[in-house]
């Protein structure tokens, strides 16, 4: 079975070469018989593309990313350290960075997640910055709930946007909030406790 695999690999991998795809270190990039891939591609050393994977013109994978059930539009670039998880669709010009993961979601064109996120049941709208360490809080136990941000908004580091959520069209969210109410398009909303100091403080 391993070597009837490493012979599926090695022909899938020629095939795609043949089509121009260029790949950094071949021997370590693995596809599925249905993996689907445009032109202008390139895929980096150590990415594992699962099955219903479809991948447009002028798209970039970097290193340590694993794609299964997804849709990558044209110039997508994702990576390095990302995980595309079921029901993904990356749009036109979209950007998913390291160490983020989506799942049953649609990125915008355009749009931006960085650094360190997680966006699960969302829908995000065009030119959106995700900034870094934002999370979508999709389960409350039993049930998953859907995340909106519509064209244009900004989402500051370190965001929980707790579904269900809309956060209208190009409004603000301020880095560490927790914010559970729907955001009106064109404002800003932000929760943040107030700082305390305690002057000439000597630990115990």
């Amino acid at each position: 079975m391993i070597q009837k695999n490493k012979i599926n690999q090695n022909k899938l991998r020629k095939k795609f070469i043949k089509n121009g795809v260029k790949m950094i270190a071949p021997e370590t990039v693995f596809f599925s018989e249905d993996t689907k891939i445009g032109k202008k591609v390139t895929i980096n050393p150590y990415v594992v593309i699962g099955p219903k994977v479809v991948i447009g013109n002028e798209v970039e994978i970097l290193s340590f990313t694993h794609i299964e059930n997804a849709n990558l539009k044209n110039k997508v670039s994702v990576g390095p350290f990302s995980r595309i998880r079921p029901g993904t669709i990356l749009s036109e010009g979209s950007r998913i960075g390291n160490f983020v993961e989506t799942k049953n979601t649609t990125i915008g064109k355009k749009s931006k997640v960085n650094h360190l996120s997680y966006i699960g049941d969302a829908k995000i709208g065009k030119a959106v910055n995700i900034g870094a360490g934002t999370i979508t809080c999709n389960y409350d136990g039993k049930k998953k709930h859907k995340t909106k941000i519509e064209d244009e908004a900004f989402i500051g580091s370190n965001s929980s946007l707790v579904a269900p959520i809309k956060i209208g069209k190009k409004s603000t969210v301020g880095a560490g909030s927790v914010i559970t109410k729907d955001v009106n398009k064109n404002s800003l909303s932000l929760t943040r406790s107030v700082q305390q100091e305690k002057k000439n403080y000597k630990r115990k």
